[in-house]
């Protein structure tokens, strides 16, 4: 989500005029969840800084992200999608309430798909909002949308945390234009945001009258914790009911509190594909049988084991396996091999001569640069040992550590050799994946340069968003992951997951299938 997140980042004004703000409150049936930033103003419609949990706990979307990518009924109960792939017709779920009482219906949906559509440059990542060209409401509880031409992810996309949620008429500024703020942050959600102090915390009440099943705590404190260290203190304290998320605990702490088995503790399954993108425009890196060789010459299995503990998972493939459209992906597996890796490099007339410690090749050195988020231990741990492993077969890798802004501008600017990414993960990928591979002014447009079927490749996924038959989207998917990984611009590492701690008395823990949604749902205390 790096990239992603930079890429999505908006200037938003906090708006909090009517949310009380109080210190601590004692409330009986509290889960109390720490967290390492502010909400945010709580607007559906805008990015950072609101939070992704925090918006999905009070705002709804029509089609929610099930386990396996499966799409089901939210606040659409179902819809129709017409046989050029064009219309969309939502048929919503009646009897819902917005948390201030007032009704939930076609014209509220459409009021918050033209304010979205009104300011279309904030949103142009998200792929079918560019391509409506009407909504319309039907009738009362009918909501429909006309594309330009077919996108098969639409439905997808819609399950994403935002902008594509539901902000009730009371919660409209009085010009409508909510990407300047928000009056109340007023949804269909199970949760309301009750109590708030910037910086310090949030309380979400129960929404009692909430259209689906009631959620088994009344309340969730969200203590703003921007120190990892000082979360953890908090938590063996019992300050703290659960820590979760990615990067909110180090794995060192982690695999501390769960050796003393005074916890719970759960990791879930991958949610994205920790990679080296390999800029195959650079010279040295032009030649597959160059980037082959870097990809035999590390023991990848030991790498993520010494660095993540073997709470990351080793990854045969550049998406994991439990995306739609990923299971069928006929890429060769790459094991550790550091005679094929020298064997590559010699046919690739890249020699190393006696006593020099670096391939050489035209009078060139084979000499390359990785980058790596600084304030990131683990892209940190793993370029280093990237650097030694690379060094046994003649390869210099210079590693240098920048900050995330810079990261990120630098690989959409094509100013990198070898670089760390990783992808969206559900309910944005595969297609979003791709999509970016195929953009202009970004860095996996220039990693697949010397691919000499690189037209073909992009002329595949201009296709694929626009099937309307499954079975072909799947052939295109898997012909077209199959050749970009096989090509060696993209190295699998490690299968990222999300890690969870908690007090033994929360019970019925269990992670989302969207990444980004609230893992609220279904948790209960024990007496």
């Amino acid at each position: 989500m790096v990239v992603l997140s930079t890429v999505l980042l908006g200037c938003t004004n906090a708006s909090s005029n009517d949310v009380k703000s109080s210190e601590n409150k004692e409330e009986s049936n509290m889960l109390t969840f720490a967290w390492p930033r502010d909400v945010g103003e709580m607007n559906p419609h805008v990015y950072n800084p609101s939070q992704l949990f925090a918006q999905s706990m009070v705002y709804e979307p029509l089609v929610s992200y099930q386990e396996g990518g499966e799409l089901k009924p939210h606040l659409a109960e179902s819809w129709d999608i017409s046989e050029d792939g064009k219309e969309y017709t939502f048929h919503l779920r009646e009897n819902v309430k917005f948390s201030d009482g007032t009704d939930f219906n076609a014209e509220i949906v459409k009021r918050n798909f033209d304010t979205i559509l009104n300011k279309i440059d904030m949103h142009g990542w998200l792929g079918f909002l560019s391509k409506i060209d009407k909504t319309e409401v039907v009738d009362e509880f009918t909501f429909k949308l006309t594309l330009i031409e077919p996108y098969y992810p639409t439905i997808q996309e819609l399950a994403v945390v935002r902008p594509v949620r539901f902000l009730g008429e009371a919660g409209f500024p009085e010009d409508g234009d909510t990407s300047k703020g928000v009056v109340k942050p007023i949804g269909t959600g199970p949760w309301i945001l009750d109590e708030y102090k910037v910086d310090e915390y949030a309380t979400f009440k129960r929404n009692e009258n909430y259209w689906g099943e009631l959620p088994e705590e009344e309340s969730i404190k969200v203590k703003v914790i921007p120190d990892a260290e000082t979360r953890v203190l908090a938590f063996e304290k019992g300050e703290i009911d659960l820590i979760y998320g990615e990067g909110t605990i180090s794995l060192d702490a982690f695999k501390q509190l769960d050796s003393t088995e005074k916890y719970e503790t759960s990791i879930s399954e991958p949610v994205a594909t920790r990679q080296l993108v390999i800029n195959s425009k650079k010279e040295q890196l032009s030649d597959e049988k160059v980037r082959q060789a870097l990809h035999y010459s590390f023991n990848k299995e030991a790498l993520v084991e010494g660095v993540t503990s073997g709470y990351e998972e080793n990854a045969d493939y550049i998406l994991p396996t439990n995306l739609p459209f990923t299971k069928d992906i006929s890429a060769a597996v790459v094991d550790y091999d550091v005679e094929k890796a020298n064997s590559l490099l010699d046919e690739a007339g890249w020699k190393l001569s006696e006593g020099k410690d670096v391939r050489e090749k035209d009078g060139q050195l084979l000499e390359i640069e990785l980058m790596y988020d600084s304030a990131e231990m683990i892209q940190k741990t793993m370029a280093e040992a990237l650097q030694s492993e690379w060094a046994a077969i003649g390869v210099k890798l210079n590693i240098v550590g920048v900050e995330l802004a810079e990261q990120v501008q630098r690989f959409k600017d094509n100013k990198f050799d070898i670089n760390f990414f990783s992808n969206y993960g559900a309910p944005y990928d595969p297609h979003t994946f791709l999509n970016i591979v195929a953009s202009e002014g970004f860095g996996f447009n220039e990693a697949i340069s010397a691919y000499p079927n690189k037209a073909d490749l992009l002329q595949q996924i201009s296709m694929l968003t626009q099937t309307t038959d499954e079975s072909e989207r799947q052939k295109l998917y898997s012909s077209i992951l199959t050749s970009i990984q096989d090509q060696g611009a993209i190295i699998p590492i490690s299968y990222i997951k999300k890690i969870a701690i908690h007090q033994k008395e929360v019970t019925n823990f269990t992670f989302p299938a969207n990444r980004d949604e609230h893992p609220f749902t279904g948790i209960s205390i024990k007496e």
